[in-house]
């Protein structure tokens, strides 16, 4: 519970930074703003696959917001949330993989992250998908925050933080607790190494908004009782709390259930590739 607090805690500084970014937006938009922006955003499935990369829940979390704010696209979304790993890597280091199964996890998740963002902008594009415009009204109707009532972007920030990090807490707190009483000897039971099944099942529990997930998962997997590709699937439909925050902070339920959809598939699908190249885990000693 001690580790859950920290790393949840650690969760408050990208919260602040963000929505004080989207204030700040919001408060300078412009013409010139927009058209920076979708500048930007031609290459921004490129940053999320790399930035999801970091071993820190608040990327994805961040993202979330950013998305519901219309300072990022879909792509540049699900490229995040893809490349998200969570606690997987400071696992693995600890068990001492050796370095070079673990530059190819990440790299073959950043890879696949990368391809899927721009293939889902490409689509949309495609489909003439109208871009959502830059505005932090649809995060500001649910909350307190009066962000255009004279309280500034940094008590706006502040407010927004506050809400958001409360709700965290709460739906993620229930989920540690669950985790703490059925975690890994239920995740076992669930047989990961079996071929397509594992990666199915591994990809309904990667989605579980908690980083012990990541944990339990990186374990089973060095202990052998998880598949590569069910790590992998695990790992890449494994968004940290980025989709529960997408679920607070964007009001457009179907397209929230759609991006969790197309994580989901996309992550279990990707596992499957995955898996071949990464190979069993290395035998201990």
């Amino acid at each position: 519970m001690t580790e859950f607090i920290l790393e949840t805690l650690a969760l408050l500084p990208f919260l602040f930074v963000t929505f004080l970014i989207l204030e700040a937006v919001e408060a300078r938009a412009n013409g010139a703003l927009e058209r920076f922006l979708e500048r930007s955003r031609s290459v921004g499935p490129f940053a999320g696959g790399v930035a999801g990369a970091i071993p820190q829940c608040g990327v994805s979390a961040a993202a979330a917001s950013f998305y519901a704010g219309g300072v990022i696209s879909v792509g540049t979304l699900l490229a995040v949330f893809l490349s998200t790993s969570d606690e997987l890597m400071p696992v693995l280091l600890s068990s001492r993989m050796p370095a070079g199964l673990m530059m190819k996890i990440v790299l073959l998740k950043v890879a696949f992250a990368i391809a899927v963002g721009f293939t889902a902008n490409g689509i949309l594009a495609f489909f003439r998908h109208r871009r959502r415009p830059v505005s932090v009204e649809d995060l500001c109707k649910h909350s307190r925050c009066r962000c255009h009532g004279g309280n500034g972007i940094f008590v706006s920030a502040l407010i927004h933080t506050a809400e958001i990090f409360l709700f965290i807490v709460i739906v993620s707190g229930a989920i540690e607790l669950t985790m703490h009483y059925f975690g890994e000897d239920s995740l076992q039971s669930l047989r990961l190494t079996r071929p397509v099944f594992g990666e199915i099942a591994a990809g309904a529990v990667g989605m579980i908004p908690n980083c012990a997930v990541s944990v339990a998962g990186a374990e089973l997997y060095m202990k052998g009782a998880m598949s590569p590709g069910a790590l992998m699937a695990s790992s890449f439909a494994g968004s940290g709390l980025g989709l529960l925050v997408l679920f607070r902070t964007n009001r457009n339920l179907r397209e929230n259930i759609l991006i969790l959809l197309t994580v989901y598939v996309t992550g279990v699908i990707l596992g499957m590739l995955a898996g071949p190249f990464i190979g069993p885990a290395p035998a201990a000693g």
